[in-house]
């Protein structure tokens, strides 16, 4: 079947007992990570091993594993670096961070140095504007770099050492980072001893404690109810509502009338809605018996048109929208463009 080790199994074993058993499926997202920590990437295989452990096919697991970017399809290194290019950060130096990055490893995007260390990637954004310019390792983030500290990084990366990132727990692999994605604990020595927020993660915190601004009725010890209990306490919480619902009044019946007729009884105009009177009203039916606006005329079934007339209007239609030609599109009339052209320099 595949190279995945007993170890593996047992934990995506453990993965899937998390979730009920009619929701197995939600297990996919901590499975792929789980395959990637052991291979360095989602190989066909790890698709293979997952399909196979949650019973679905190869597709469904493979349309999960191609739409998210934490999911790598080809060997990625032990580090994968991401330099953020987006807006925020571009204006404050990251392309040229990436740039030199780039020329300095003899990579580009998404490729992986010779000797399998460094992944190098540009990110779209890294959710770290008031940082920027800021690289990621392994999803740990590097604040306020420039080309200089980032080939710092790298380096130290290449030569066997773990740079302590500005904000998080101390730097760990591509591998060992997915591990904690699929939901296990670090249990490497002190792993989370280290790292703290950034200034400017905490200035939000100080203000709303500056100016007395809490969270109304919050209590952070509040336990999580299992879904059974939550389900429970909404369904006593509706029968509550129900019983504190006053008993609606009977309506009053109103007596017929009666008119001594036998016919059916026939809603009249002012009982439809008014988008069906203004419809018929438009374009009222031949079989309407009376009209729902003064004036409208009844129409009457007439002859149909004689096939030689269709043909007559066909080709007139023809003649007036003359084919399209060079891979424009129908309807593009040169001549008209040239016009427009020559209008717009005149009037210059």
């Amino acid at each position: 079947m595949s190279v995945f080790t007993e170890e593996t199994r047992a934990r995506a074993r453990e993965i899937v007992a998390r979730y009920p058993a009619d929701r197995s499926r939600s297990a996919l997202l901590p499975l792929l990570h789980l395959v990637q920590s052991e291979e360095g990437y989602v190989s066909p295989a790890g698709v293979e091993f997952c399909a196979e452990v949650l019973g679905l096919n190869k597709a469904q697991v493979g349309a999960v594993a191609t739409f998210y970017t934490m999911y790598k399809r080809r060997p990625t290194g032990d580090y994968l670096v991401s330099v953020c290019t987006n807006t925020m950060c571009n204006v404050l130096g990251g392309q040229d961070v990436y740039d030199t990055l780039a020329e300095h490893l003899g990579v580009g995007h998404d490729e992986t140095t010779a000797d399998g260390k460094i992944t190098l990637e540009h990110a779209e954004c890294l959710a770290a504007c008031d940082y920027g310019p800021v690289m990621t390792v392994n999803y740990d983030f590097f604040d306020g770099v420039d080309p200089q500290t980032a080939l710092g990084v790298v380096e130290d990366l290449r030569s066997g050492g773990r740079p302590m990132p500005t904000r998080g727990a101390r730097l760990c692999t591509l591998k060992e980072m997915s591990v904690q994605l699929a939901g296990f604990a670090d249990e490497r020595e002190g792993a989370v001893a280290d790292g703290g927020p950034g200034e400017p993660t905490l200035r939000g915190l100080r203000l709303a404690q500056q100016h007395g601004i809490s969270v109304p009725g919050f209590d952070p010890n509040t336990p999580i109810r299992s879904k059974a209990e939550a389900d429970k306490a909404a369904a006593e919480a509706k029968a509550r509502a129900e019983a504190a619902k006053p008993a609606p009044a009977p309506e009053p019946a109103t007596p017929k009338a009666a008119t001594g007729s036998t016919a059916p009884d026939v809603k009249a105009p002012d009982a439809k809605s008014p988008e069906v009177r203004a419809a018929e009203t438009r374009q009222p039916d031949a079989k309407t018996a009376v009209p729902d606006s003064p004036g409208t005329k009844v129409p009457v079934d007439g002859a149909p048109p004689a096939p030689r007339d269709a043909r007559a209007a066909e080709a007139e239609g023809a003649a007036a929208n003359t084919p399209a030609g060079d891979g424009k599109p129908a309807g593009d009339d040169a001549a008209a463009q040239e016009r427009s052209l020559k209008e717009a320099e005149a009037n210059k």
